[in-house]
């Protein structure tokens, strides 16, 4: 994270344009990459998202500007960008607006309907785009398979001022700069205010040490995470954000679990040296431990292959933090305790990690 990829930031993070874009066919990568570097659109990050039959491509742009100018511009420049069997003079009917269709048919009249062109049109032109987008998915393969939506006269008028490309752009969004910093801020104090919270519960059920033990035990399991994510290159959106503060409350409660144990072996085996007693408490509680996160493995896994792109990020942090999480468990918080109690006993000051009164 700090001296190769950075922590990938996700649009809603960084700011940038989202443009959803449907093929005819299946899309390629490189070709789209390709002609977003013609167009001027660098460093375009290429996504498939939906099913792979549905031929949809996620296209992330690093394009920041937020007014409605700007949103006709960036989708302007990925129509051209895209088009490859473009006519000189005429329309593309694929990413045409019914506004567009209407003004088209209403200059050519093919009904010649005279006073009630306006109304008519109107309502041809919507005809059109609504069998386009939710009968044929946002992507005609000709204009006769307008025949049955309209009169022939009208599709006849439509091949002389338009023709049908091989995508449509289904939508465009656009994150501002000023609102993704104000999202980074406001996940960071979350995740800081979680940690600070079970910080004072622990060290209040507890003791102190065990409260830092488990903050720092958590620390780690977030940086491995967001790292995982780095090396991967993985955006880190919102939904990853919920994923990572799930992921604090689940392995908080795995090293409580823990402590608990070694709170009441202290109790019965008051002569015995701490190593002891925290080696015999994690492995009282190992099974335990397995048979919990094993379950919770198995679930996330499933959700990874098979809950879909949108749920891609989430499930990830979420099949990597329980591994992560776990272990730190049993192999990081616990031991960070027997380590503090040889430093204290080191130094000839009294033992912490031993319960001053029960609780």
């Amino acid at each position: 994270m700090l001296f190769w990829h950075g922590i990938p930031w996700g649009v809603d993070f960084r700011g940038g344009t989202l443009v959803y874009v449907k093929f005819s066919h299946a899309p390629n990568d490189n070709e789209i990459r390709a002609a977003m570097d013609r167009a001027g659109l660098h460093n375009a990050k290429i996504q498939r998202y939906g099913q792979a039959p549905n031929n949809e491509v996620l296209i992330d742009l690093a394009v920041q500007e937020t007014n409605e100018q700007a949103l006709d511009r960036g989708k302007t420049q990925i129509i051209n960008a895209l088009e490859t069997n473009a006519s000189a003079g005429k329309v593309d009917l694929n990413n045409a607006s019914s506004f567009t269709i209407k003004n088209f048919l209403m200059e050519k009249d093919p009904l010649h309907l005279g006073t009630d062109a306006d109304q008519k049109y109107t309502a041809l032109a919507q005809a059109m785009v609504n069998f386009r987008d939710k009968v044929q998915g946002g992507v005609l393969g000709s204009i006769d398979q307008l025949k049955g939506i309209v009169d022939p006269p009208v599709v006849v008028a439509l091949s002389d001022g338009f023709f049908v490309s091989d995508f449509g752009v289904r939508n465009v969004e656009i994150v501002g700069p000023q609102v993704g910093g104000q999202l980074r801020k406001q996940a960071f104090l979350a995740t800081v205010y979680s940690l600070a919270g079970m910080l004072v519960y622990l060290g209040f059920r507890f003791e102190w040490i065990y409260g830092i033990a488990a903050v720092v035990t958590v620390f780690h399991d977030t940086l491995i995470t967001v790292g995982a994510f780095s090396l991967t290159k993985t955006d880190i959106s919102l939904t990853v954000i919920a994923a990572i503060l799930t992921l604090i409350g689940y392995s908080n409660n795995d090293t409580i679990v823990v402590f608990d144990r070694i709170r009441e072996n202290i109790k019965l085996m008051r002569r015995e040296k701490l190593s002891d007693i925290v080696n015999r408490s994690i492995n009282q509680t190992l099974s335990r431990t397995i048979l919990t996160a094993g379950l919770t493995f198995l679930t996330v896994l499933a959700l990874y292959l098979f809950g879909g792109e949108v749920l891609h990020g989430f499930s990830l942090a979420l099949v990597i933090g329980i591994l992560i999480g776990t272990y730190s468990s049993i192999a990081i918080a616990a031991p960070i305790l027997v380590a503090y109690q040889d430093w204290r006993l080191g130094r000839g000051k009294r033992a912490v990690a031993m319960p001053s009164k029960a609780k």
